[in-house]
């Protein structure tokens, strides 16, 4: 197992994320609403709020396929699917996310539109031309390869298409604290600046649409999910170990301008 494969691993994951539902008050054999579930399966900086509005940005409509790229639980795609009714694609290299995923979906009624492939951003198993949308949060952090990442996007978009994302970029000083919520250590974070993922994904053939810095919105927001859920409460703490120390690393490296958040929207002409 590589340092990263173990970074995203969660042992009995479908046991822990029960016990969780179950400690909750939610029953797992009836169907639960995506949203009871979004302090769990939303694993990115922001958490349903930042899912929620990169939607909105990415204006996408019911009759779209979108593939969502490093899924983890999948609770973005529950919300595409559940808010909009479109079919989503989710893609994750973990296998533990894989089954958290699976599970998820069946608990909410939605793997009837959701489905999940296990695989690599650099690889994607997808024809030509097979989607209208690409959502990605949080997840080229952990990718050397950005020119590659970008040009499977591309391929597997149709004309027109939108690549909607977040992301952590690199800031003005090497980013130092660890262990953070993408990489336990130096060897597995892949960070760039802003303007290189602009320039990289032009190489790639994308039209900007937006790119902006939404680091200080976010700071100014209190953060969620950064420590252990109290007792009957959902969190991102039911697989993620370490979550406060994570957390804490994240929000002190944007605080002191190591790392940025951004997000964009670019299109295929």
């Amino acid at each position: 197992m590589s340092s990263l494969e173990a970074h995203y691993s969660a042992r009995d994951i479908e046991a822990r994320i029960l016990a969780a539902v179950r400690a909750a008050g939610l029953n797992p054999e009836q169907r639960v609403s995506p949203e009871a579930l979004a302090a769990l399966d939303h694993f990115h900086t922001g958490g349903l709020r930042a899912s929620r509005d990169l939607l909105e940005l990415a204006q996408i409509s019911g009759d779209d396929r979108v593939l969502d790229i490093g899924a983890g639980l999948a609770g973005p795609a529950r919300l595409l699917a559940s808010v909009l009714g479109c079919r989503v694609d989710c893609l994750e290299m973990s296998p533990d996310y894989c089954v958290g995923a699976a599970l998820l979906n069946r608990l909410t009624g939605l793997d009837d539109r959701i489905e999940v492939h296990r695989g690599s951003a650099l690889d994607l198993p997808f024809a030509d031309d097979s989607f209208e949308v690409v959502w990605m949060q949080n997840v080229g952090m952990n990718i050397a390869d950005k020119r590659k990442l970008y040009d499977e996007i591309y391929r597997v978009l149709k004309p027109g298409g939108r690549y909607a994302f977040q992301e952590m970029a690199a800031g003005k000083v090497a980013t130092s604290y660890f262990p953070l919520p993408w990489a336990t250590d130096p060897a597995d974070n892949f960070l760039v600046s802003a303007e290189e993922m602009r320039s990289v994904l032009g190489e790639s053939g994308f039209v900007t649409e937006l790119l902006e810095d939404t680091s200080a919105v976010h700071l100014s927001r209190t953060t969620a999910n950064a420590a252990a859920p109290a007792p009957g409460q959902l969190g991102l703490a039911v697989f993620v170990d370490n979550l406060a120390e994570k957390a804490g690393n994240a929000r002190r490296s944007l605080e002191e301008g190591q790392v940025r958040l951004v997000r964009g929207v670019f299109r295929v002409q």
